[in-house]
This record gives structure tokens, C-alpha cells and sequence, in this order.
């Protein structure tokens, strides 16, 4: 479903195999890599299956990413072809000789009278003056009648497409997947937590080229019989208020700052009707007990928090209907095995945090031509997934990323538990907590501030934060620095970029 208007399995198909068939005779071979940067779509979910069943690899790139980091991904998986929004198709193919000389395709895909704008190249069948530009009605129309290729069996290591990390603490890796994989995170995660019907209707606020957002609206409606419900508009709070009310979704899944803005919408005035969902869940990053537990006071729906990542393709952990304890990631997933290890990779003992390591039949079989960053996250069938964990009476408890956690008074401090108990204060709609260094070097914590509405009286609110950490911090993990903000640094998949407010304040000493 998607724009007002309904496609059914059958019609899905068809047009799957039609595109398969026009992309075979461009001359698409086993292992090419084919560029998807399409809007979540029928045309995108249709694309992605043609491409993988074919052999072929494809590569799902976010629309919402700068149009320098889409070439960044372009460039680095060496794809010959992609299938491209008109709206983006100007921006992406100024200079493609120079900005994008692996090219050699790109086939636009029109909606409506989309398709009058496209600029074609002066020799549109010339490679020397960049990619050969068409639009998809016209390839389809081209190769109408041609029968379907027949899909080669893929093995279980057979790469058939690749995701990109969202770059949260550097430059995106693209982890390469099978298709195996897919039926590995429908057996475990969506059988054990969404236990899917064919009636169930599912939308989800992150997009289809993220791993989060593949799952939920592609392989998990596809391979239950359920219903995806799609949209091409960036996921705001208005947009996905009139989704609920116009297509009634049964299950609903976001990230914790789509949470936090629905409340913030919901506050606001603009009631936002719930009452068709029976779960919601929740990725990407700690959902901090708060915003759950306010969801669920306010709308009557459990939120299910749980981890996942890019190189797992989908979540190992969750919380369960009925089981839920807010500011965990819930429990590990049947069919995956996790471990706590020190800095020195030896195993915690019971009750102590440790940098989280997991195994699983949906991990990736790699990066992207990367292989010394394939050897340091992919060990011996673990993947090091960078996340630090503590774990207790079976449910597991995200502290942080390792590379944003840090020592003060020679112990641990979990940004995370420290965002959590900033908001517990009412005026608080978000934080992010980093390490900073007092007056004479030693490291501490500074929380940067989002209030819920403006106010002048931020020594007055500093000073009550510091009341209330005082009672539920020990006094090492208090911050010793407040900034207070409008907003803060999202990476697309709404992960907070805590090295981008670790250099603001290495920048802010700097001019002192």
C-alpha cells in the first residue's frame, strides 16, 4: 500500500519479474552492483528483489543522506547501474564523469509527468560523455513480451545485497548480506516478538535502505502474507499521525526520537489516534525508560525495545508482549548467542558490563572490500559489535557505545544511564552526555539539553537537574557541565552523533 493506492502479491510479482527482465538486458551479470536510491516504493521493493534474485548485488543508498556521501557509496560499491529517483537525477548526474565514472546506467524511475523533465546527455548511447540516462516506463516498455530470467539457486554465502553503516562514529562500511540471511531474522525476531497474521498491517518510520527498516517493510510483511504500508514523504509527526488514521497499521515501528517527537506532537494539541496498534517497537538506540512508559500510559500500547544492527541485519535482542522492562533491550533471541568481554577480551563476570560480542546465522559476511575491518568486527563467527552491555536476571542493559563510554574517578560511565536520569526531569525532552575534562585535565561528564519549551531560567533548571542526579547518580557519574541546546546531531537512522558535541566542546576550549 502506498500513496492512496493498493497493490496486491500478485500484482507485485509481475512487476518484479518485469523489471528483472529489463535489467538483464542491460547486460546485468552475478555479483554487479546495482544502485537503489528510490523512496520507499513499490518500484523500490520490486527493484530490490529483481536485483537479488538475479544474482546481482543490490545496494540500497539513504535518500536523506548529502548528495556527496550518496556518491561516497556509489563510488565504493562500484556500481554500474542505478535506479534513481527523477527528483534526485539532475543533483546525482551533474559532472558523472568525474564524480561518478564506475556509471555506466541510470534509469530514472517517473511518476506522473515526472518523466517530461528528465535532461538526457547529448549522445545518450555514448559512454564517453557519461551514463546512458532512460526512464523505467520507458525501459519496461522496451522490453515488454521478453520472458523472465530464470533466477539462478543462491547458496547461503551468496551475496545478493549490501547496506551501508549509518556512519555514527565515521565513515559508512558497507556490510555485505545474503539472502539466507533475510529468512534467518523472519525466523527468529518475527516469529518470536511480531508473531505477524495475515492481517496485520505494518509500517515503519525508517526507510528501506536501512536494516531496521528493510525487515519491517519488505521481508517481514512479504514473507508473513501481511500488509506494508509505504510512504515517500519523510516520516514526520504529521505525516505519520494521518498513516494511523488513514491506513489503521497494526504494528508500528520507530526509533527513540520518533517517539519522543509523537509525544511532543501529541502534547502539542494534535491527538494522535493509536487505537489500531496492537505493538510498537522500538531500534536504533536505547529507548529510555521514560518515553516507554509515557507511550504506554498515553496510548495503552507496549513499546518493544530491542538492538539490532546493520552487520546482523535485524534484532538479536527484544523485549517480549506481556514481558517488557523499560531501559532494557529485553532478552536475547533464540537462534543467537551473546558474550560480555573486558578491554583486554577476556569474558566479565556475572553482573558486570563488558563490550558485547554476538553470533548469530544472519550475520554479515563481511564489509564491502574492507578486510581489515572485516578481521577486527567478524572473529571466529562472533561479531564485536562496538555496543557496551551489562546483563541481569536475563534481560540485557545498553550503556552505550564503547567508543563514547569513559572513565571518571577511574570508573565507568554509561551515557546512556545518565540520559536516562536527566529525563526523568519533566522539563526535559532530550540529552546527550559525552566526556568532558574538569579545570585541571580530569575527565568528567557535560550533558547537553533540549528543554521542552523555552526558557530563560536555564540556571534554574541546571540547578534542579543537579538535585535530582545528586539523588539517583553516584556522584562520578554526575555531569559537571550543562549546555543547553535546541537540538543535537542525528545520524539518519536517529542515533545521537556524540563525537560531533565531543568536538564542539574541543572546539569551544580551543577559542577560550
Amino acid at each position: 500500500m502506498c500513496d492512496q493506492k493498493s497493490l496486491t502479491y500478485d500484482d507485485l510479482r509481475r512487476e518484479t519479474l518485469r523489471i528483472a527482465a529489463s535489467l538483464e538486458s542491460l547486460g546485468i551479470a552475478s555479483g554487479d552492483r546495482v544502485v537503489l536510491l528510490l523512496n520507499d516504493s513499490p518500484e523500490f521493493i520490486a527493484s530490490f528483489i529483481a536485483i537479488a534474485s538475479s544474482g546481482a548485488i543490490a545496494v540500497p543508498i539513504n535518500m536523506g543522506l548529502q548528495l556527496d556521501e550518496q556518491q561516497l557509496i556509489l563510488n565504493d560499491c562500484g556500481a554500474s547501474v542505478a535506479l534513481v529517483e527523477s527528483s534526485l537525477s539532475d543533483t546525482l548526474l551533474r559532472n558523472p564523469q568525474e564524480r561518478l565514472p564506475k556509471l555506466k546506467e541510470v534509469i530514472v524511475v517517473c511518476r506522473g509527468d515526472d518523466n517530461q523533465s528528465i535532461s538526457q546527455p547529448e549522445d545518450p548511447k555514448s559512454n564517453e560523455t557519461g551514463p546512458r540516462i532512460q526512464t523505467l516506463p520507458d525501459l519496461l516498455s522496451e522490453t515488454e513480451g521478453r520472458p523472465a530470467p530464470e533466477f539462478p539457486l543462491a547458496g547461503e554465502q551468496t551475496p545478493a545485497f549490501i547496506l551501508y553503516t549509518s556512519g555514527s562514529t565515521g565513515e559508512p562500511k558497507g556490510a555485505l548480506h545474503s539472502q539466507a540471511h533475510i529468512f534467518y531474522t523472519n525466523d527468529t525476531f518475527c516469529r518470536e516478538v511480531l508473531n505477524l497474521k495475515p492481517n496485520d498491517r505494518l509500517f515503519s518510520s525508517s526507510r528501506l535502505p536501512f536494516a531496521y527498516g528493510l525487515g519491517n517493510s519488505l521481508s517481514f510483511p512479504l514473507l508473513n502474507s501481511a500488509t506494508t504500508i509505504l510512504c515517500r514523504q519523510k516520516p514526520s509527526a504529521e505525516v505519520i499521525s494521518r498513516i494511523l488514521v488513514d491506513h489503521k497499521p497494526t504494528v508500528f515501528f520507530g526509533v527513540p526520537v520518533i517517539y519522543n517527537l509523537l509525544l511532543e506532537h501529541h502534547r502539542r494539541g494534535h491527538p494522535l489516534d493509536c487505537s489500531s496498534l496492537r505493538i510498537s517497537i522500538s531500534a536504533g538506540e536505547a529507548l529510555p525508560a521514560r518515553l516507554g512508559e509515557e507511550w504506554e500510559k498515553t496510548f495503552g500500547v507496549q513499546v518493544l525495545d530491542g538492538i539490532g544492527s546493520t552487520e546482523m541485519l535485524h534484532m538479536f535482542m527484544s523485549n517480549h508482549e506481556g514481558e517488557v522492562r523499560y531501559g532494557s533491550s529485553g532478552k536475547l533471541l533464540d537462534g543467537y548467542a551473546a558474550r560480555l568481554l573486558d578491554e583486554h577480551e577476556n569474558s566479565t563476570p556475572r553482573g558486570v558490563q563488558g563490550n558485547l560480542w554476538v553470533k548469530g546465522g544472519s550475520a554479515a559476511l563481511g564489509y564491502w572490500q574492507q578486510p581489515e575491518a572485516t578481521a577486527r568486527t567478524f572473529v571466529e563467527g562472533w561479531v564485536r559489535t562496538g555496543d557496551v552491555y551489562r546483563s541481569d536476571d536475563g534481560y540485557w542493559f545498553h550503556l552505550g557505545r564503547s567508543d563514547d563510554c569513559f572513565k571518571s574517578s577511574g570508573q565507568w560511565v554509561s551515557p546512556v544511564e545518565v540520559e536516562g536520569a536527566l529525563l526523568r526531569h519533566e522539563r526535559v525532552s532530550r540529552a546527550a552526555v559525552v566526556e568532558d575534562f574538569d579545570k585541571d585535565g580530569l575527565p568528567c561528564a557535560c550533558a547537553f539539553v533540549i528543554c521542552k519549551e523555552v526558557d530563560s531560567e536555564s540556571d534554574r533548571i541546571e540547578a534542579e537537574l543537579r538535585e535530582l542526579l545528586r539523588h539517583s547518580l553516584p556522584r562520578f557519574k554526575q555531569p559537571q557541565r550543562y549546555v543547553f541546546v535546541s537540538e543535537l546531531p542525528y545520524t539518519a537512522t536517529g542515533k545521537i552523533q556524540r563525537f560531533k558535541l565531543r568536538e564542539r566542546l574541543r572546539s569551544s576550549e580551543s577559542n577560550i
